[in-house]
């Protein structure tokens, strides 16, 4: 038994390393497949075993997803508002330094998670149904402040709203797959490559020896900002990583950008591991890999929990060394190429996987997207408005 699910949890790790790596490809479709396919798993593995290679290769996959979103600008919605402060740190030839902090964040977060899990529980019991019914006016709090804190508050307005009424069209097409990838990818993603395609810029050599120097207060205020936040989206209904993502933006503002790559790195990894609270306690889940989890698992008790955290912090401990690995190769060999090529490369790939994952109308949602991702980078309005794509219709979901 012991040997089979450690064999599950290096599976786990290896199939999180590819789903990572491979913008478009997330744990949700490998867990969806694993889900067709249970029956014919459970026929040789134990179930156990089969909800930790699902657990592991999503706790590494929120170590790994930070690589392509810094180097290549490619983000999913866990890392969408990474892109442009990763994007700043390659350019100026330090892509490796923004890896170790979401590793920092990452592994930082996985321990906290796993420190306080058994506070959280009887917290959830209580609190839960005493908070569920505030969090649109929370949300709605959120982000007039956000609006209210930019200089440029016209612009501000424009862009939350138009990324909104993206979000709302886009996330209510009928049968439209993968509607996330598409949409993120142009807000935040493909709009970076854009401009800096406009900009002429270039990817200088990355210094791969580089010293991380950080204060431990702005680590520790983007580690418990991120558990906080990732909190919230992990127990309440509606809201994912990248909601999380705003609300610690505007709790910790002053973190700066190592403070804020620690924290992007923090808010994913968190958001899974206490997703497994809400699993536990309230017999609801919040995230894809849980979801997974439930239906494979029909009674999950303290024991399995306790299975379910330790094969977490197996496959985080060893991501940590895969992640800095993979990120010094990418250091080394992305200056090899030519960054225009590249960056027309990465464009011309992300529309290939859009057709392929979501169709014509995939690609036609990435080219609105990625429209309105270029105004604020032209503008200079903060980009986090353009997260109203998500935070608008979940707005509307909780109050109406």
């Amino acid at each position: 038994m012991f040997l089979e699910i450690l064999i599950a949890v290096l599976a786990g790790v290896l199939f999180g390393v590819i789903t990572g790596l491979t913008p478009g490809i997330h744990t949700n479709l490998v867990s969806v497949l694993i889900i067709s396919f249970s029956g014919f798993l459970l026929g040789y593995f134990d179930v156990i075993s089969v909800a930790v290679f699902i657990i592991s290769m999503a706790v590494t996959h929120t170590f790994l997803n930070s690589i392509p979103s810094i180097f290549l600008g490619a983000p999913e919605s866990e890392t969408a508002l990474g892109v442009l402060p990763g994007h700043r740190y390659l350019l100026r030839g330090l892509g490796l330094m923004a890896v170790k902090l979401t590793i920092i964040g990452s592994f930082g977060a996985l321990i906290l998670s796993i420190l306080i899990f058994p506070l959280l529980i009887p917290f959830v019991k209580v609190v839960y149904p005493l908070i569920e019914k505030y969090i649109g006016v929370l949300l709605i709090f959120i982000v007039v402040f956000m609006i209210l804190r930019d200089r440029k508050k016209v612009w501000a307005i424009i862009v939350f709203f138009m990324a909104g009424s993206l979000g709302l069209i886009v996330l209510n097409l009928p049968n439209f797959k993968n509607p996330l990838f598409p949409m993120l990818s142009g807000l935040f993603g493909v709009s970076t490559l854009i401009v800096s395609l406009l900009y002429n810029e270039r990817i200088p050599k990355q210094k791969i020896s580089k010293e991380i120097k950080i204060s431990k207060s702005k680590t520790i205020k983007a580690l418990l900002s991120g558990e906080f936040s990732g909190f919230i989206t992990a127990v309440l209904p509606g809201l994912g990583a990248a909601t999380a993502a705003v609300i610690s933006m505007q709790i910790t503002r002053k973190l700066g950008d190592h403070g804020f790559m620690i924290l992007m790195g923090s808010i994913n990894t968190v958001n899974f591991i206490l997703s497994m609270v809400t699993l536990y306690v309230l017999e609801k889940a919040r995230n894809g890999a849980v979801i997974a989890v439930s239906q494979v698992m029909n009674n999950i008790n303290l024991f399995h929990i306790i299975i379910f955290l330790s094969a977490a912090l197996i496959a985080g401990s060893i991501s940590v060394f895969l992640t800095l690995w993979i990120g010094k190769l990418f250091s080394k060999f992305i200056t090899l190429i030519n960054y225009r090529k590249l960056v027309v490369f990465v464009i011309s790939f992300i529309v290939i996987l859009c057709f392929f994952l979501t169709g014509p109308l995939g690609v036609f949602v990435l080219f609105i997207s990625a429209s309105i991702g270029i105004i604020p980078a032209i503008i200079k309005t903060t980009r986090t408005h353009s997260m109203g794509c998500l935070l608008l219709p979940v707005i509307l979901y909780f109050i109406l």
